[in-house]
């Protein structure tokens, strides 16, 4: 099986990859470790290679949002990489210095392939990008139009009114 079994931290029981919880003690399975103690590093980049859909790998990175620290940016990158998106995050503009390193605000870089897939994936999770601005509901628009005709047609009627 790819990047090898995964195993019980308190009984050190393996399972296949399919598996989550441990059918012994009922614990959460986790990667294998390496001689230093440390996850396979080669086997968390194989997991994560496997979701990437290739149809969205292509072309020119392009920002689709941003978070406004780390924590939120890769939120934002995990929920891309479920549907099959790769991401890129990048410390934004201006915030390279040793004072913000770790607290600065974060772009969210995709290929321009799936540039439009992750604007669907995070208007349709509530996460509107940040810059993007959002086009005005036709409703309300409507509605102060008619109005400013009524009254206009109100004050045309009045004013004529009162010539004749």
């Amino acid at each position: 099986m790819p990047g090898g079994p995964l195993v019980c931290p308190h009984c050190a029981t393996e399972h296949d990859r399919d598996a989550r919880l441990c059918t012994e003690c009922g614990t959460p399975l986790v990667l294998p470790l390496d001689e230093r103690g440390l996850p396979d590093v080669a086997d968390l980049a194989r997991e994560r290679a496997r979701k990437v859909r290739a149809e969205y790998a292509d072309g020119p990175l392009v920002r689709v949002a941003g978070g406004r620290h780390q924590a939120e940016a890769e939120f934002v990158a995990g929920l891309l990489l479920e549907e099959g998106i790769p991401s890129l995050i990048r410390r934004s503009a201006g915030f390279d210095v040793p004072d913000y390193l770790a607290a600065g605000p974060r772009d969210i870089l995709v290929p321009q392939s799936g540039a439009e897939a992750a604007r669907e994936v995070l208007l349709e999770g509530g996460l509107a990008p940040n810059g993007t601005p959002t086009a005005p509901r036709a409703g309300p628009v409507l509605l102060a139009l008619l109005v400013g005709l009524a009254l206009i047609g109100a004050l045309l009627l009045l004013t004529g009114a009162g010539g004749l």
